[in-house]
C-alpha cells in the first residue's frame, strides 16, 4: 500500500515566487512515476505578505516601485525584466499592471472548498488565481475574481456566489490558520514541507525544477 505523503505549500496569491514555484513543484510532480511507493497530494495554507494591504488596493506596478525598490524606475525594470524571464521558463507571462490588494478573501475561498470540495478543486482555484492576478492585471480578491476561480474549478455559480457574498463564513478559521504560519516561525512564502516516513523535508522559496524532483525521491526513497 503506498505511503500518502501531504506537501504543505503556504502561500500568497499576489507573491510572483510562489506562482513560478507552483508550476515547478507540478513539474516535478508529474515527473513521479504513478506505481511509486508514494502518493503525494498537495493542500495549501495561507499566508499573507501584506496584511495592512486595503480591500479596494492600489496600482500594483506603483505600489512594487515604491514599497520594494525607492520608487526607482531603474530599479522596477530590472524587476520586472527578471521576473519575466524567469516566469518565461515555466510559460507564465507575467505582467506588472492592475491593482494590489488584501487577499484575505481568496485566502478564504481556496480554504473553504479545500475542506469541502477536496484538494483538487483547490489546485484548481489557485491556479486560477495566479492567472488572474498575474497574467490578465485581474484585482487578486474581488467578487468577480473569486467566482471565476471557483467555478472553473468545478463548483456550481450559485454555491460559489453564496459563499462569496458571506464574507464571515469561514474567516476566523483562515485568521487562525495564518496566524499558526507566523507562529510557526514562516516569514516568507513560498515555504513548502513534503511529509515523510522518516522525515518532513522543507523548501523555503522557489526551488528549481530539479531540486523539487530531488526531494520527492528522497521521501520515496526514505518510505520502505
Amino acid at each position: 500500500m503506498a505511503y500518502e505523503s501531504e506537501i504543505q505549500f503556504t502561500l500568497d496569491t499576489i507573491c510572483p515566487w510562489t506562482y513560478l514555484a507552483k508550476r515547478r513543484l507540478d513539474r516535478a510532480l508529474e515527473q513521479i512515476p504513478s506505481d511509486a511507493p508514494v502518493r503525494f497530494s498537495v493542500k495549501y495554507l495561507p499566508y499573507q505578505l501584506y496584511p495592512e494591504a486595503s480591500r479596494a488596493g492600489e496600482d500594483k506596478y506603483e505600489w512594487y516601485k515604491k514599497s520594494k525598490y525607492d520608487d526607482s524606475e531603474e530599479k522596477m525594470k530590472m524587476y520586472t525584466t527578471l521576473m519575466s524571464a524567469y516566469g518565461a521558463t515555466e510559460g507564465i507571462e507575467y505582467k506588472f499592471g492592475g491593482t494590489v490588494a488584501n487577499t484575505l478573501q481568496a485566502h478564504r475561498l481556496i480554504q473553504h472548498f479545500q475542506e469541502v470540495k477536496g484538494v483538487e478543486v483547490a489546485d484548481k482555484i489557485v491556479k486560477s488565481l495566479y492567472t488572474q492576478y498575474f497574467e490578465e492585471e485581474k484585482h487578486p480578491s474581488s467578487s468577480d475574481t473569486l467566482l471565476r476561480a471557483a467555478t472553473e474549478a468545478g463548483v456550481s455559480e450559485s454555491e460559489a456566489q453564496a459563499f462569496i457574498d458571506d464574507e464571515n463564513e469561514g474567516l476566523m478559521d483562515v485568521k487562525m490558520l495564518i496566524r499558526e504560519q507566523a507562529g510557526n516561525g514562516i516569514d516568507s512564502v513560498p515555504y513548502i514541507v513534503i511529509e515523510g516516513k522518516r522525515r518532513d523535508l522543507t523548501l523555503v522559496g522557489a526551488k528549481e525544477v530539479g531540486e523539487y524532483v530531488k526531494a520527492l525521491n528522497q521521501v520515496i526513497k526514505e518510505s520502505g
